[in-house]
């Protein structure tokens, strides 16, 4: 797997630092690139990365230039290589414990400013992954033990020809380095020392100079800041003279939106830029124009897209019909908001040019403002995102909250020192990190968002409902870690300050959060469930079909659990609900309580329906510890069923995932762990300890929950026609030995309805929902007989040979909400679905 961004530009040059940096990685596990700001460490490191991955597993790029804190480094590494936290062990640890299974390239871009941290970090690492290789950037060694540096100079002059000729041509097409030009093409050049920053500055500018003019205004600026400065670098003076002339020859909103672009961290948006750079000079509507031209001139870059298309507006298509928003074309550059295939384009500025920027908005005293200002931007932001989570965009607010996660923590900081945050400061913090509850919990972020609910709430004691909300959101954060008796503490707190303040719907989420606690704590059960029904009344009480349907979602898996009779109407309830309004994370999760149920009461045929269901709603989502105990349900379910190679299989995808989120089997049911060790048992005995062991390490080679989910699934598809298949499914079978890379996109259109009759839809998506002929028969008011019938019709059709892959295929291609029609012989609301193990509530 790769975690490198495409490159936008040709590399130019550099055939021997390339070669000598791929034979260093062939013998050296850590190797720095070292050199000063502006020589091309970054895109050389890429480059080589890049020439490299196939000698590796997986290629991974962390940039650090966002990362202020020492501490942070660990969790900005865990981020970039996807892993979830949380909060089972320290992010050092768990990096270990992840990398020290694979063979991987970590590329650890701008060490200089954290070099101590990133020492420590690599030292743990490398200690503890010995297939692990390193590839540093900095403008100084890390000097450790082993590393081998590689001094990253300024270009020959041949290859600063090129790059200057190869730049220029994309701004002045036909620009072309001839006899006549060449001398005066090599003086500026040398002027430049050869950085390839200052030349692609200085060839964005031959746009409208001719070289000769770039060649004059550039020495006249040498002169000055020669001048100001002879301590300096030379390399230093001579960056500093490209970005100082970069900045002079811009007009006066392109100034003001370089520096305002200082605030982010990391990357951000056109949508960020107009919301947070606007005003006082520049009207909003100006901002794509000016940003366009900052692009022209190499100072902001175009970066990786986010949002896929394919989730936007989600509950207005089907699940595999594209939704592509038109392009907004600005101008002579290509820039648009939108990609061809309909993700939003990001944008960045380099660490050099973003410091500079930052120079300049301090000394404007525009800096407390434009902070202000993207702090309000990420708040309202976050509380957008936070108010659609019930409903068919999760995937997709994941996505976003996910690359924005460096923005949000600075917004987190603002507006720095506890002592200069007002209260109306406090507040807004306290909105903005309960308003990221499903980023810390569904996004796999659950160390950072305790951190940052106790830090806010710390700084924030005084009564509010905002603190109310906080609490009740850290209390969620801290009960999936199960630290019950953290939880009880601050739920005791959110329910007094909810009466106080007359905030019902708060009231009403700590009953139903004490319910769960009181179920995780080994307290009566009929207590637990109590408590959980009163938030579903409660929610109802107050029209909130959010908590209503979530809380009911719980209910229903908390009495499938426990063996309460009424679990089957709840549940038929809790999925009628979640179908209609999209949602998918809660729905996954009670299917798979489900699932387990019906396994546990025999029924093969229900169990293998209602996982395979649970698995399909939750592909996109990174949600490691949810897939890890769906897909060890399913190993339980295929060992039952006779099928132990691939039931090895499954154990090792399911232990992969376990060791990466730092959890063990009996994370949240303790009963988990007998399950798991009959199932291991009946697997050795089958296959022998040689075979179960080789099965179980076929396994453990997926890197992520979408490979996971893919590896999984691919046995429900085996027997498919290629028509009938998404194509994700992995080379080498049921979850052979091609399980490494992640699973392809579709193939082909992708099959809806098809040759099935309304009926058979109706009957397809009640299997898929895990009834059995007999239940669906009940349910449609038909004859088990007549069921028959149309199951095996729907098998012929299909290509099928297994009820599973008729669940498999349904859920693929029917988005929550419109899984099938109306049952003529029911009213509206009163059909049946398929969604979740963690409470949706907890």
């Amino acid at each position: 797997m790769s975690g490198l961004p495409a490159p936008f530009t040709s590399f130019v040059g550099r055939r021997a630092e390339l070669a000598e940096a791929g034979r260093l990685l062939g013998t050296a596990r850590l190797v720095t690139l070292k050199g000063p700001g502006g020589v091309g460490k970054t895109r050389l490191a890429l480059e080589v990365a890049a020439g490299s991955a196939n000698t590796f597993s997986g290629v991974w790029l962390v940039n650090l230039a966002s990362v202020h804190e020492p501490s942070a480094v660990p969790g900005a590494v865990a981020a970039a290589l996807g892993l979830a936290d949380l909060g089972t062990r320290k992010v050092e640890e768990l990096l270990a414990a992840h990398l020290s299974r694979r063979r991987v390239l970590l590329v650890l871009d701008n060490c200089e400013h954290l070099a101590q941290a990133c020492a420590e970090l690599v030292r743990h690492l490398l200690s503890a992954a010995p297939e692990l290789r390193i590839l540093a950037t900095s403008r100084e060694s890390l000097q450790l033990t082993g590393e081998h540096v590689l001094d990253v100079s300024s270009l020959p002059a041949d290859d600063a020809a090129e790059l200057l000729r190869r730049r220029a041509v994309a701004v002045r097409p036909g620009f072309e380095v001839t006899d006549t030009n060449r001398p005066v093409v090599a003086r500026l050049c040398a002027a430049l020392d050869g950085l390839p920053l200052a030349i692609e500055l200085a060839a964005s500018r031959l746009r409208t100079l001719s070289v000769e003019q770039a060649v004059e205004r550039l020495e006249d600026r040498f002169a000055l800041l020669t001048a100001g400065s002879r301590t300096a670098q030379p390399q230093h003076r001579t960056l500093r003279a490209a970005i100082d002339w970069s900045w002079e020859l811009c007009g006066h909103e392109e100034r003001l939106l370089w520096a305002r672009l200082s605030v982010f961290a990391g990357s951000f948006t056109l949508e960020a830029a107009e919301g947070v750079c606007a005003g006082e000079g520049i009207e909003e509507r100006q901002v794509l124009d000016v940003l366009d031209r900052l692009v022209a001139q190499s100072l902001v870059e175009h970066t990786e897209h986010t949002e896929p298309a394919q989730h936007t507006e989600y509950a207005q298509h089907t699940e595999y019909a594209e939704h592509t928003e038109p392009t907004r074309q600005t101008g002579h550059t290509g820039t648009s908001e939108h990609t061809e295939a309909g993700g939003t384009a990001r944008y960045r500025l380099l660490e050099t040019i973003r410091a500079y920027g930052s120079e300049h908005l301090v000394a404007s005293g525009e800096e407390r403002w434009a902070r202000r200002r993207h702090h309000d931007y990420f708040h309202a932001l976050a509380e957008r995102l936070h108010q659609d989570w019930f409903g068919p965009r999760q995937e997709e607010i994941l996505t976003r909250l996910r690359a924005e996660h460096a923005n949000l923590l600075v917004a987190l900081e603002y507006p720095g020192e506890a002592e200069k945050a007002s209260p109306e400061d406090r507040r807004t913090r306290l909105e903005l990190a309960g308003a990221l509850l499903y980023h810390w919990v569904a996004g796999g972020f659950l160390s950072e968002g305790r951190r940052q609910l106790e830090r806010v709430l710390k700084a924030a004691p005084e009564p509010t409902a905002a603190r109310a909300r906080a609490l009740l959101a850290a209390a969620y954060v801290v009960g999936e870690q199960f630290d019950l008796a953290a939880a009880q503490r601050w739920l005791t707190e959110a329910g007094e300050l909810a009466g106080r303040l007359g905030e019902l719907g708060v009231a009403a989420h700590v009953h139903g959060h004490l319910g769960v606690s009181t179920l995780y704590a080994g307290g009566p059960t009929d207590q637990a469930l109590s408590r959980i029904e009163q938030a579903v009344a409660e929610h109802e009480a107050l029209g909130d079909r959010f908590g209503e349907v979530t809380w009911r979602c719980a209910l229903a898996i908390v009495q499938t659990v426990v063996g309460d009779a009424r679990a089957p109407r709840t549940s038929r309830r809790a999925l009628a609900d979640t179908r209609a309004h999209g949602e998918r994370w809660a729905r996954a999760h009670l299917l798979m309580v489900l699932g387990r149920s019906a396994w546990a009461q025999g029924d093969q045929q229900e169990a293998m329906a209602l996982t395979v269901s649970a698995m399909e709603t939750l592909r996109g989502f990174s949600d490691t510890l949810g897939v890890a105990k769906m897909v060890e349900q399913l190993a339980w379910i295929t060992a039952s069923d006779g099928d132990h190679r691939r039931a090895g299989h499954l154990l090792g995808v399911a232990r992969s995932l376990r060791e990466d989120a730092g959890t063990s089997v009996v994370a949240g049911d303790p009963r988990d762990e007998g399950y798991h060790a009959e199932c291991e048992a009946d697997v050795r005995r089958a296959l022998g300890t040689a075979g179960y062991e080789q099965a179980l390490a076929e396994g453990a080679a997926i890197a992520c929950p979408a490979q996971a989910i893919t590896c999984a699934l691919a046995g429900a598809l085996d027997d498919a026609p290629d028509a009938v298949r998404d194509g994700g499914a992995p080379g080498g079978g049921a979850l052979g030995g091609g399980a490494h890379d992640g699973g392809a996109g579709p193939a082909g259109p992708q099959p809806q309805a098809g040759p099935l009759t309304r009926r058979e839809q109706q009957v397809a998506a009640l299997v898929a929902e895990g009834m059995t002929n007999r239940k669906i028969a009940g349910e449609l008011v038909l004859s088990q007989r007549t069921v028959d019938g149309h199951v095996d019709r729907i098998l012929g059709k299909l290509g099928f040979s297994r009820r599973a892959q008729i669940a498999a295929w349904w859920a693929r291609n029917h988005m929550p909400g419109q899984n099938h029609p109306p049952n003529p012989n029911h009213p509206p609301g009163q059909n049946r679905p398929p969604g979740r193990n963690r409470l949706p509530g907890r």
